[in-house]
């Protein structure tokens, strides 16, 4: 098969396992003409927040603002309270504050931080951390919805976007009915690409071609690496399915 010379190249949630991404971009090798980007949640849970930052930000590569990285932003807010703080470090906070030297996270990664935009139009892709409220127009949507929504917006019953496709992060594919670790999830006009790097049932850490619509993966914990077209690698989720589980959730 045949690939075209510039690659579009989306990376999902890392939390902090450097290693793995490490893997993982020497087995995609973006070249000089290839754009990467990374649909946030770069820190929490794994080992080595801090060195994931340095090299998304030295590499220029593009980022989104995942909801962990929210979290962190919150806590180091002025009048954040104790719920706030503690609600972070159950999440993974205390592991990306143990990968600074001296627990102390430099203002320039704060600053870049802060800089992250919560989507990004590629024209015929749409890229953001965990989706968008499908009640309300683009410009009413804000970071609570692009970094922390899910079954609202995976239950969609049509496409958000008649001409684009939505590509996420955030929710780990297989929680999703009938998707197994590894495996992408597409709904109706969204494809989402978190395969759970961190989770024990999982360790598939995903960067995905849009290019040439293959998908390139590195196990965390076993260090095998795979590349496997897009078609033979995503599950379609039932939108029903969802929208069942999220009455139940409700109830």
């Amino acid at each position: 098969m045949s690939q075209t010379s510039q690659r579009r190249i989306v990376i999902g949630d890392v939390h902090g396992h450097y290693e793995g991404l490490m893997t993982l971009l020497e087995a995609i090798a973006p070249g000089a003409n290839d754009e990467v980007y990374f649909l946030g949640d770069l820190i929490d849970r794994g080992p080595h927040s801090s060195y994931v930052i340095d090299l998304v930000q030295k590499n220029n590569y593009l980022c989104l603002l995942g909801n962990h990285e929210q979290m962190l932003l919150n806590v180091i807010s002025s009048d954040i309270s104790v719920a706030t703080m503690q609600a972070w470090l159950h999440s993974g906070g205390n592991a990306t504050i143990a990968s600074y030297q001296d627990r102390s996270i430099p203002e320039e990664h704060l600053e870049w931080l802060h800089s992250l935009p919560t989507y990004l139009d590629l024209g015929d892709v749409w890229l953001t951390h965990a989706g968008l409220d499908p009640r309300l127009s683009l410009s009413e949507q804000t970071a609570e919805q692009f970094c922390w929504i899910r079954e609202d917006f995976h239950s969609i019953r049509q496409p958000y976007f008649p001409d684009k496709l939505i590509i996420i992060g955030h929710t780990i594919t297989f929680t999703f009915p009938g998707v197994n670790p590894g495996q992408l999830a597409q709904g109706q006009g969204w494809l989402d690409i978190d395969t759970g790097a961190y989770h024990p049932r999982s360790g598939w850490l995903t960067g995905l071609d849009i290019s040439n619509n293959l998908i390139y993966q590195i196990n965390i914990f076993t260090d095998s690496l795979r590349t496997i077209p897009l078609e033979e690698g995503v599950v379609q989720v039932d939108p029903a399915q969802i929208a069942v589980r999220r009455s139940q959730q409700r109830a």
